[in-house]
């Protein structure tokens, strides 16, 4: 039996995966993560790195956050409070959904997840107080080839859905995508 229902999305090769709680009156289990059931969704290899992150404010902005090869790594990324409005941006050199995004709400209540294709930045909207995030990583962090867009880049036009309170410096300094950008060769 499977714990996942994997919903397509407009860009190629990302995907929703939505969780299959078993509940009952002491409350429920929800599987986060199976290697074998995601494989054919894309996920390959093994969980090289895990990352919990916590935004206390509404609208805060995080990312567009990627790294480059050989360390350009899939996130499965999964909301376990509040909620947050999740972007997937394509940045593959020769994919047909070159430079387009897609955005979907995940939260704790609609146990939804993003799993993201190597190749792909990503960035989040917290859509109320306390959002916590779990990210799991098909490769190690690796400062030298960790790359960030702006995210409000005007090339992307990502549509955050609130007004934007904050946002880390280090986001706001991250470069706009000029002509040359080829993308990222995987």
């Amino acid at each position: 039996m499977s714990r996942f229902e994997i919903l397509s999305t407009p860009l190629s090769d990302l995907v929703v995966v939505q969780r299959q709680a078993i509940e009952d009156e002491r409350g429920f289990l929800s599987r986060l993560f199976c290697s074998e059931e995601l494989q054919a969704h894309g996920w390959s290899g093994e969980v090289k790195q895990i990352n919990h992150t916590l935004t206390r404010d509404v609208g805060v902005v995080r990312g567009m956050h990627y790294q480059l090869p050989p360390k350009a790594e899939a996130k499965l990324v999964s909301c376990i409070r509040g909620a947050v409005w999740d972007v997937a941006l394509d940045l593959r050199k020769n994919s047909p959904t070159f430079l387009k995004w897609h955005a979907q709400e995940i939260s704790a209540a609609n146990k939804r997840a993003m799993l993201i294709p190597a190749g792909f930045a990503h960035g989040f909207q917290s859509l109320t107080t306390d959002c916590e995030l779990i990210y799991l990583h098909s490769e190690s962090y690796d400062p030298v080839l960790e790359r960030g867009l702006m995210p409000l880049d005007p090339i992307f036009k990502i549509s955050w859905p609130l007004q934007i309170s904050s946002m880390s410096q280090r986001d706001s300094n991250h470069p706009l995508l000029d002509e040359n950008f080829e993308g990222v060769a995987l």
